[in-house]
């Protein structure tokens, strides 16, 4: 297996390499074919998986010259490297339930139209599509997934499940005293992450490619997240919780909740890890970190 890294000295190279030894790297840039051609012909992959992305949708409404270029031209990029290497190697993009947006039908199918309220979101269109016009144009075997929110103990400390339960540790701790939020109304469908990097695999194991929502079918309000992570720990949330206005998106999706009943019955993928008990494993996660930082004299960040 390999890993594609942009630029030298990444800072989470090392954290990958630790959690994932074994794993060889490639020097790569989602900006640059070249360098996607170079990688491709240096490991020569069965299966190329397609993650790369300015991932936080908060930070794309910042940096939106730079969403496009990396999350939707990026794909483009990489499906013509491998039509230059090796137009037999299985592609996977990772679509994402923000295409969905202001939704047009509660739950979203891989039929629902898309309206996306953010540049990631309308990045992720551009790559979704064109994903599919490779598909049809030079019978490519290439999958998008449209991946409702998924998450872990590994998630990043800017997305807002991740800052919950970690700021849930510090206050349990003594270490911090209340946790800053944007709207505490929208709904997510939230899953396992472990779970939906098993359907992608699963994706590119079938005989002809296709798109397949990958989603739990529930759906749950930040709110509701808030008050399972802190309830864990023995607190109230309403102690500790407060919204303030620079949290809030310029467009807010409101609603998402995905049906998976297509990958449920062609792939056979269930969700193994309920929604109580993501959250519950994220926040011992974060306890243990900080626990483990205090024991060693540091006050984790």
């Amino acid at each position: 297996m390999h890993g594609l890294v942009r630029g030298q000295n990444n800072p989470r190279l090392a954290m990958v390499e630790r959690l994932c030894p074994g794993i060889e790297f490639a020097e790569g840039d989602l900006l640059d074919q070249s360098s996607l051609i170079a990688a491709l012909e240096t490991c020569q992959p069965d299966e190329v998986y397609n993650l790369g992305a300015i991932s936080f949708v908060g930070l794309s409404f910042k940096q939106a010259s730079l969403t496009g270029e990396i999350t939707g031209l990026g794909v483009v990029r990489m499906l013509d490297a491998i039509r230059t290497v090796n137009s037999g190697i299985r592609f996977y993009q990772a679509s994402s339930s923000e295409m969905f947006g202001k939704v047009r039908e509660t739950p979203q199918t891989e039929s629902t139209p898309f309206h996306p309220r953010s540049p990631y979101g309308v990045a992720k269109v551009y790559g979704h599509y064109i994903t599919v016009n490779y598909r049809e144009s030079y019978g490519m075997y290439a999958c998008s997934g449209i991946l409702f929110n998924h998450e872990s103990e590994r998630r990043g400390l800017e997305f807002v499940t991740r800052k919950i339960t970690n700021a849930v540790a510090k206050i349990k701790l003594g270490l911090q005293r209340e946790l800053s939020l944007g709207t505490m109304t929208s709904q997510r469908d939230w899953g396992f992450a472990g779970d939906y990097v098993r359907a992608m695999h699963l994706m590119l194991q079938q005989d002809a490619p296709d798109d397949y929502v990958i989603a739990t079918g529930e759906t749950h309000s930040v709110e509701e997240f808030c008050a399972l992570a802190f309830a864990h720990v023995g607190l109230d949330w309403h102690d500790h919780v407060v919204t303030d206005a620079k949290f809030m998106r310029p467009a807010e999706v409101d609603l998402l909740i995905g049906d998976a009943g297509k990958a449920r019955e062609r792939l056979g993928w269930t969700t193994t890890v309920t929604f109580p008990e993501l959250v519950a494993r994220m926040v011992e996660s974060d306890l243990a970190a900080h626990r483990a930082a205090l024991s060693q004299g540091v006050a984790g960040g």
